[in-house]
């Protein structure tokens, strides 16, 4: 039996983990059956969708800031602000560290597994991406271009090419076969600078590629008067693949926070996440159209969200330590009738 098509407007939340410390990054495995998410405790929980059964993975010295898993369902990669990339044991009944490399300088922000799930690409502090191979955690390619750190990877399905975004807006696209800048996009609409503050703020946060392959959307603030004070707006740019024109600016009127990542729903509407001063808010957008056509709020301030595979539930991580799974499916009551 197939799902029923996604229907933002009925988007409610379903489902609430509770764990002992704020929540950080979430994400699905891809075989649908646990959700993971990361804390600041230093640990990652891995959820059983089925019955909610908690299981915590110790290993990081530092909050774990970015997850990925293989399309099997057999690993999981974690990175973290100790500079470590972990490779676990998705399933086990106790998991525990399957390799450790120290993977960067400074934080991993960010990582993204290759289309072929042979590899795995990492972001970080350190400003260089780095391409490692699964099977044995071997370094397979390094990219350094960066004069700032790297907030945010996306692989190309396609497998021929990398896309990497930094805290000033530059978005590179990486082609794999020659380890050179094939194209770069201008986000840099994304960063601001305070000079009272003599802070560089904002950055590509997120980044998707459209199911038809269209359009690219580069996530992240703008209106930065006052960072520290939270005082600025969730933005996205959308551009145009194939010609790199910004296309459409998305924003989200009267909403103060960043915009945390962004995903493509299988129609091709994209939603992203915001937690800020505002609240916590799931955004979704038409690339016509400049506003959002809807706005879900959350209870709380929300800090990353992913997709699940069946594409209608949405997990989001929560300050106030709680890990929410969201549907965009009928609520059962109006489904009946």
């Amino acid at each position: 039996m197939q799902p029923p098509p996604p229907d933002i407007q009925q988007t409610h939340v379903v489902t609430q983990f509770v764990h002992d410390s704020p929540l950080i990054a979430c994400r699905f495995e891809p075989q649908g059956l646990f959700v993971f998410s990361t804390a600041e405790d230093n640990k990652i929980q891995r959820w059983e969708l089925a019955g909610g059964r908690k299981t915590v993975l110790a290993g990081h010295d530092s909050w774990v800031w970015c997850l990925g898993a293989t399309a099997d369902g057999q690993t999981l990669l974690s990175g973290g602000g100790d500079g470590r990339l972990i490779w676990w044991p998705c399933a086990a009944e106790t998991p525990v560290p399957a390799r450790t490399i120290e993977a960067h300088q400074g934080w991993v922000r960010c990582l993204t597994l290759s289309p072929n799930g042979q590899q795995v690409a990492t972001g970080g502090n350190d400003r260089i991406v780095r391409v490692w191979n699964l099977a044995d955690g071997s370094i397979a390619q390094e990219f350094a271009g960066h004069e700032v750190p790297v907030y945010s990877l996306l692989w190309h399905p396609g497998g021929q090419s990398l896309l990497s975004g930094d805290l000033r807006g530059n978005v590179k696209q990486w082609d794999l076969a020659t380890a050179a800048v094939a194209r770069a996009f201008d986000a840099k609409a994304l960063h601001s600078f305070n000079g009272g503050q003599q802070v560089d703020f904002g950055g590509v946060r997120g980044m998707a590629l459209s199911p038809d392959g269209k359009y690219f959307a580069c996530a992240g603030l703008y209106k930065a008067e006052n960072p520290f004070g939270a005082v600025l707006e969730p933005l996205v740019l959308l551009f145009e693949w194939e010609s790199q024109k910004l296309v459409q600016q998305h924003i989200a009127e009267g909403l103060k926070g960043p915009m945390w990542r962004v995903q493509y729903l299988a129609d091709g509407t994209l939603v992203g996440v915001m937690g800020g001063s505002s609240g916590g808010f799931l955004l979704f957008w038409k690339p016509d159209q400049a506003k959002e056509v809807h706005r879900f709020g959350l209870p709380t301030l929300a800090r990353d969200m992913d997709l699940h595979p069946d594409g209608l539930q949405i997990a989001t991580s929560h300050s106030d330590k709680h890990l929410r799974l969201s549907t965009l499916a009928m609520k059962p009551a109006q489904a009946a009738g």
